[in-house]
């Protein structure tokens, strides 16, 4: 499984951003899926997840009511909508997906990972 994000760059606060992951394969229908972050010097935290279909998401308190989780299962395509974004929002944000019958927004859950793309909230 081949993961490209997309979407990063930099906004002043309060600004948005959307930010999209490609699978290379089937992976929307068939596995939990999740958006994380890493901020220099910083451990990797989730910050959205969701189950098979989408029908049941996670996120953590620190981004509840400004970020959202969305997929395209034709096209493959995972969507994070950032809003009123933060200073302490940058990071470089990655997508992943879980193994198998696993959901959460815990790392440790991940098997496969996107190279990231930055976000710079200022």
């Amino acid at each position: 499984v081949q993961l490209v994000e997309s979407g990063g760059g930099s906004v002043e606060a309060g600004g948005s951003l959307t930010l999209s992951c490609t699978a290379s394969v089937d992976t929307v229908s068939r596995y939990c899926l999740g958006w994380f972050r890493q901020a220099p010097g910083k451990k990797r935290e989730g910050v959205s997840g969701t189950d098979t279909g989408g029908g049941t998401t996670y996120y953590p308190d620190s981004v509840k009511g400004r970020f959202t989780i969305s997929q395209d299962s034709a096209k493959n395509t995972l969507y994070l909508q950032l809003d009123d974004l933060e200073p302490d929002d940058t990071a470089k944000y990655y997508c992943a997906v879980a193994q198998r019958g696993v959901c959460s927004i815990f790392p440790v859950d991940f098997i496969y990972w996107g190279q990231g793309t930055q976000v710079t909230v200022s």
